[in-house]
């Protein structure tokens, strides 16, 4: 069934269809809540039926029957592999190099893929406190790929992050490999309006625009003068198989989109 752009995907259920498709069947995953739950979940009820998704609570192996609403849904313990603690997860599986894919977002992120959660403004005077890590500096260190998951406009998308939470490809001029870091960094940034892909210097540049979606559109979104690919692609809207899915089947009661 082709695209067709009457059937009015949104910006939301573009990112969740866009960032199934950079999960392979057999991947494993660290599933974060929101989006990235959506798009995993996507990605296994569609052409990655054997995706191995792992939770931030303990889940291993997990074959939700329906869409999990938090990492501490009852659905992820029914059928999972195991349920272990948090502790197994990062250290066992994650410091241990076995994630192979993780998603992260964040209030900010520049153009080397640096993430901020903590705060806005000055560390020691913020103007708004945020959640802070969790997991992410964890995973942003540690997974094999990383793929970002965010709505873009010149507050998110900065010159410099106030504050950098998750490491990217370079922090204050220095790199992965200088610092030590064992994962591969940040591979996307899936937005709203296009996606960003690492060039071999880790600078993300634009290499792809959703339908209707013009380059003049996504450089005034973003806070940095903004590199374009050459070779610009434009990716497909959802169609109405898969928008019948996301809506339908995998969340009807609209909790993430």
């Amino acid at each position: 069934m082709g695209t067709d752009a009457a059937l009015g995907a949104t910006a939301s259920e573009r990112m969740a269809l866009r960032a199934a498709r950079e999960l392979r069947d057999g991947d494993v995953v660290f599933v974060g809540i929101g989006l990235p739950n959506l798009a995993c979940n996507l990605a296994r009820a569609t052409h990655a039926p054997g995706l191995f998704m792992i939770y931030e609570s303990g889940a291993v192996g997990a074959v939700p029957e329906r869409l999990p609403v938090s990492i501490g849904d009852p659905s992820l313990v029914t059928d999972s592999l195991a349920v272990v603690g948090q502790a197994d997860i990062f250290q066992s599986l994650l410091q241990r190099g076995h994630i192979e894919v993780g998603f992260l977002g964040g209030a900010q992120v520049d153009r080397w893929g640096n993430l901020n959660t903590t705060v806005i403004g000055d560390y020691a005077n913020p103007k708004v406190r945020l959640p802070g890590s969790g997991g992410a500096c964890e995973i942003a260190v540690h997974a094999r790929r990383l793929l970002i998951i965010m709505r873009m406009s010149p507050r998110t998308f900065v010159e410099r992050c106030d504050f950098i939470t998750s490491p990217g490809h370079r922090m204050n001029g220095r790199t992965r490999k200088a610092l030590g870091m064992p994962g591969g960094g940040p591979t996307r940034i899936i937005t709203d309006l296009g996606v960003l892909t690492f060039d071999e210097t880790g600078e993300a540049v634009l290499t792809e625009v959703y339908e209707g979606v013009t380059v003049e559109q996504v450089k005034a979104a973003c806070g940095w003068p903004l590199r374009v690919a050459p070779s610009l692609t434009t990716g497909a809207s959802p169609d109405a198989a898969v928008l019948h899915l996301l809506r339908e089947k995998l969340d009807p009661k609209r909790l993430y989109l």
